[in-house]
Parts: C-alpha cells; structure tokens; sequence
C-alpha cells in the first residue's frame, strides 16, 4: 500500500487484554520497565513514578484505570513515555504500562473503522473510541482524561 499525504504514522500499544491506537507524535521515548517509586495512597492504576530525564513520570495501568482488568509488570512489559497534550508545566510527560513494544501502523481513513456506535456496549472510562485498523481492534485512549486522572491522584 502507498502512503498518501492524509496517511499519519500510529502506533499499536498492548495495554492487558486490549491494544491501544495512538498517532506516533505523542510518543516521547519506549523504556524497559523498572519498579518505580511508590506513591503514597495513590489509586491502583497509579503505579508509581518513573524518573526519566530529570523528571518523575507518573505511570499509569491503563487496564485497572479503565476498568479493563488487571495490568501487572513482567517479562517483556515496557513503558511508553507520552508528551502530555494539556500543556501543564508540572505534568510535560506521563507513562503507561504495556506490553512488548509498540508496532508501528500506518493509518488512513481506507483502514480504519469506527467500531464504537452502533453496539450497546459503552465505551470504557478514559477511552474516547473503539477502532477497527485493518485485522487489529484496538481503542482509542482519551489522553485528556488520562492526565486529568493522574493530575488529581497526584494532587490528592
């Protein structure tokens, strides 16, 4: 298949039983997964915090802060550090659990399908929708929702 100029770079990310759709722009770096740092009476999707270039990236379970299920570190598990979108100087990065590595895609509207209407089942919190690109089902995390969360657990 030829790119085309509507094309953009993605990226497939297994977060627990699911995968998670992303333009390759919000991702800052891929990092093996070390144990971060607790923090104290944080909800259980925060993992802890990462320090990263001078900075202590919270890390996020996507799975157990959806909803999805359980997410826990193995073999294999990477973190995938994100630039934040919401432009708040405390909070530049943030990271989550996945894994293996991300596989890049490319993606065209040809390609991908709005899987989310249609069916009754409602989408999972911090996802803003459920896709089909090419033969992958994967959804579409609601990155401002996810650093929403994490801004609150941290403050709290």
């Amino acid at each position: 298949m030829n790119a085309t100029l509507d094309d953009i770079r993605g990226v497939l990310i297994r977060v627990g039983a699911t995968q998670l759709l992303l333009p390759n722009a919000t991702i800052s770096e891929v990092l093996s997964y070390s144990p971060p740092e607790p923090v104290d009476d944080a909800p259980g999707w925060l993992l802890g915090r990462l320090r990263w270039r001078g900075w202590r990236l919270p890390l996020v379970a996507f799975p157990v802060l959806s909803g999805q299920g359980e997410d826990q570190a193995g073999l294999g598990s990477k973190v995938v550090v994100f630039k934040a979108l919401s432009g708040d100087a405390r909070l530049p990065f943030f990271a989550l659990l996945t894994q293996g590595f991300p596989r890049l895609v490319t993606i065209s509207a040809a390609n991908l399908l709005d899987e989310s209407h249609g069916d009754d089942e409602a989408l999972p919190f911090a996802v803003s929708a459920r896709v089909r690109l090419n033969d992958d089902v994967a959804q579409i995390p609601d990155i401002d929702q996810i650093e929403r969360s994490v801004r609150e657990a941290i403050a709290a």
